[in-house]
């Protein structure tokens, strides 16, 4: 797995980054191999599926993930339809298909750990498998560099 880091200046001791103004700095994990929606999305292929899920970045931002509303296998989702709910301590953030396909899994262990999301968020914490109905689109999502030079790190 790869992070990209910006240019700072370590912090003596801790090996934390600061920014210009000395905060510590929170880098994402941003895993080559994967696909990346502006929505803070990834998704990974395997074979014909693709596991989708939210990235470091996200869980992050949402902090501590205390419950999720998962979708059903054989539920059919439109280019960017909600197919989850993920709450945090903080809020209550939809999760949208970036791409339209079906979803033939679902990470039920989710329902009793949502908080994999954080843990684990590009591994046991994946959401859903879909089938796609048109692989190639997978083409104009962002890859691990274009991720990052969004979140600007």
């Amino acid at each position: 797995m790869r992070c990209v880091r910006p240019s700072t200046k370590r912090h003596e001791g801790d090996g934390a980054f600061l920014n210009r103004v000395g905060q510590a700095l929170h880098m994402s994990e941003i895993p080559d191999g994967l696909r990346y929606t502006a929505e803070h999305e990834w998704l990974r292929v395997e074979g014909d599926l693709v596991a989708i899920g939210i990235t470091d970045h996200a869980q992050d931002a949402l902090t501590d993930i205390v419950y999720i509303e998962l979708p059903a296998e054989g539920d059919t989702m439109g280019d960017m339809g909600e197919f989850a709910v993920v709450e945090s301590v903080k809020s209550a953030s939809p999760i949208f298909a970036p791409l339209a396909g079906e979803i033939v899994a679902v990470n039920e262990a989710l329902e009793d750990a949502p908080e994999l999301m954080n843990s684990d968020p590009y591994g046991d914490g994946w959401i859903v498998r879909m089938r796609l109905e048109d692989m190639s689109a997978l083409d104009g999502l962002m890859d691990a560099a274009a991720y990052a030079a969004m979140l600007g790190e």
